[in-house]
């Protein structure tokens, strides 16, 4: 039954060069509804899925399922993983989708979420609680064009970015990708990196499309609550607040429509009682009526089935709700066949097809996706240096915590210079996960990147010794250096694979902090991680203590603060707890035990 309709070929005919959805003199408005004149419901139907790139059966079913947006999921990229390799299978996609009756463009997605990051040779800045740190909306819209601009050149037209969650709970295995637990700095960062994508095309057209996330409630969700059996916190559930809604939740997503957002994706969490995807009242009612927003609303990852045993039930509830789009991420047919039926027994209208394609039409025509120059399309793909820029953020993202007898900056006539622990020379860990691939990679083949060892060696005077063992193994001798440097932290992970219970040091790193402390006579520790990890009870051994975030390939920009080449400007973008019994912690501060934290959010010392 399915297949027969699959194949279904209503006698349509092509549409003339002259038309006026091709002309770009016409509103896109006009645009718009002269395209949605001419589709037949097929056409329709395929604008709406979004599908995993290798998940594509046949390359004609691009054109045959008139496939509205493919994606790259973390770690998958084409068999050369350049520029150009990226570019040349993009632009093998889209020439297929412009096989198709109407020759519709494809959005092509992908997780630039920190950088072009799954391409090998990118520069990758720091995650976004890096930024958050620096507080510096100038500089977060500079590097988002300056991602933009990687992404434009590799054919990738749609950034699965900003994150405008609020994390509450640092045992979450995705605080690393917001800005902040404050909504206020959450909104004005989130804005001007949707701005840097945005709005570095033509006056008429929309550079990249950016994608603000995940609405609604994330960072918020109760420890243990999971719908994933794998995960503890994410994708779990988060309490009906109405206040919160209004005061926490909403805010940044709202000024987020206000500068432009013409894409928002759906979150995986519970609210209240229903999933979030399924909630009409927050969907359409809260976002699309009340704040305004335009654009399309797409579901995460498999977002929409996830969990459900009736899929055709759960795509016929989401659509309803307000989903235009929906990330498949598979089953394509499958999708097509349920969509349609259910238009056929009424279960959709015909109204929330057309306003559900006409959302995601209006983007593709902001986005100038129809009218590109044919030339550009046989132009070679490179990117452009951003090493600088990037090395200027890590510097800006670092916070100052502790600094006993002014053991920092160090002073580039020292003698000798010990440095350990799992951080100090790795690049993988310094860029955190999607990079490369969707958890990331641990090590030190990154090309292109530069270790915070490597930082520290060229930053040091040619006087200066600087010695190296990951486990802080140094000879025991009378006479200890005179400074350590211990460079810890996690191993990247993302989404629920970092949800824990206790976001703590290693044992090997504790360990290479106590040698490292017994051969020489003071040391700073550079904590490398993706949130605030638990050291009450390590803290007061530490004569000096940074939180580096996660840097990117840049490792350099660490060594610039410590030697004193650039000063300290970050300050917490979060609360620093002692322990777990405190979280989670409101948005005004406040812990679950009531005792103060070990250092609040905008906490940052400064050099003298």
């Amino acid at each position: 039954m399915f297949t027969s309709l699959f194949d279904a070929k209503p006698v349509t005919q092509v549409p003339l060069q002259t038309t006026l959805y091709r002309d770009t003199k016409q509103s896109i408005d006009a645009r718009v509804q002269d395209l949605l004149s001419q589709m037949t419901l097929k056409e329709k139907i395929g604008q709406m899925a979004l599908v995993e790139k290798n998940s594509i059966r046949e390359p004609d079913d691009i054109a045959r399922y008139h496939l509205g947006g493919l994606l790259s999921g973390a770690g998958a990229k084409p068999e050369e993983n350049t520029p150009q390799g990226w570019k040349d299978m993009i632009d093998g996609y889209q020439e297929r989708a412009s096989q198709s009756r109407l020759g519709i463009p494809l959005l092509y997605g992908a997780d630039a979420i920190h950088g072009h990051a799954l391409v090998e040779g990118a520069t990758v800045f720091p995650h976004a609680i890096g930024l958050g740190a620096t507080n510096n909306p100038g500089l977060v819209k500079t590097i988002a064009y300056a991602t933009a601009q990687d992404m434009k050149a590799t054919g990738v037209n749609w950034n699965f970015s900003p994150n405008l969650d609020v994390p509450q709970d640092i045992r979450w295995g995705r605080v690393y990708e917001a800005f902040s637990d404050d909504p206020e700095r959450v909104s004005v960062l989130g804005a001007a990196y949707l701005r840097g994508l945005q709005d570095g095309g033509s006056a008429n057209n929309v550079f990249v499309l950016a994608t603000p996330k995940h609405y609604l409630g994330l960072g918020s969700m109760v420890w243990g609550t999971s719908k994933n059996k794998n995960y503890q916190i994410d994708q779990g559930v988060t309490p009906d607040n109405a206040e919160l809604l209004q005061s926490v939740y909403l805010p940044p997503f709202k000024e987020a429509v206000d500068a432009g957002a013409l894409s928002i994706m759906v979150g995986l969490n519970t609210w209240g009682d229903e999933r979030i995807i399924f909630q009409k009242d927050l969907l359409t009612t809260a976002l699309k009526e009340d704040v305004g927003f335009k654009g399309f609303l797409v579901s995460d990852w498999y977002g929409v089935h996830e969990g459900q045993r009736h899929k055709f039930w759960a795509t016929v509830r989401a659509i309803n709700a307000g989903v235009d789009m929906v990330m498949l991420p598979f089953d394509y047919e499958e999708f097509v066949s349920h969509v349609t039926w259910a238009n056929r027994l009424g279960l959709i209208s015909d109204e929330r097809i057309d306003d559900a394609v006409g959302r995601i039409l209006y983007a593709k025509f902001s986005l100038g996706l129809f009218d590109e120059v044919t030339e550009n399309k046989t132009n070679s793909a490179s990117f452009t240096n951003h090493a600088a820029l990037a090395q200027d953020a890590v510097a800006q993202s670092l916070v100052l915590l502790k600094n006993e007898s002014s053991v920092l900056p160090i002073s580039q006539t020292i003698s000798h210079v010990r440095v350990a622990g799992s951080s100090a020379d790795n690049v993988g860990r310094q860029m955190g996960a999607w990079s490369i691939e969707w958890q990331g990679v641990d090590g030190n083949w990154v090309p292109n990147g530069t270790s915070i060892l490597e930082g520290i060696k060229e930053k040091a005077g040619p006087q200066t010794v600087v010695e190296y063992s990951e486990t802080g193994d140094f000879p025991q001798g009378d006479k200890k250096a005179p400074l350590g440097i211990a460079v810890v932290g996690e191993s990247p992970y993302a989404e629920g694979w970092g949800d824990t219970m206790h976001p703590i040091l290693s044992d090997a790193d504790r360990e290479a902090i106590k040698r490292l402390q017994s051969s020489c006579d003071k040391v700073v520790v550079v904590i490398v991680s993706g949130r605030p990890l638990l050291i009450e009870n390590e803290v007061t051994s530490f004569d000096g203590l940074v939180a580096a975030w996660l840097p990117g390939t840049e490792g350099g920009g660490v060594a610039d603060v410590l030697f004193g080449s650039k000063p300290f400007t970050g300050t917490l973008p979060l609360p620093w707890p002692r322990r777990t019994e405190q979280l989670p912690i409101t948005t005004e501060g406040v812990t679950s035990d009531g005792t103060p934290v070990l250092f609040p959010r905008s906490f940052g010392l400064q050099y003298e």
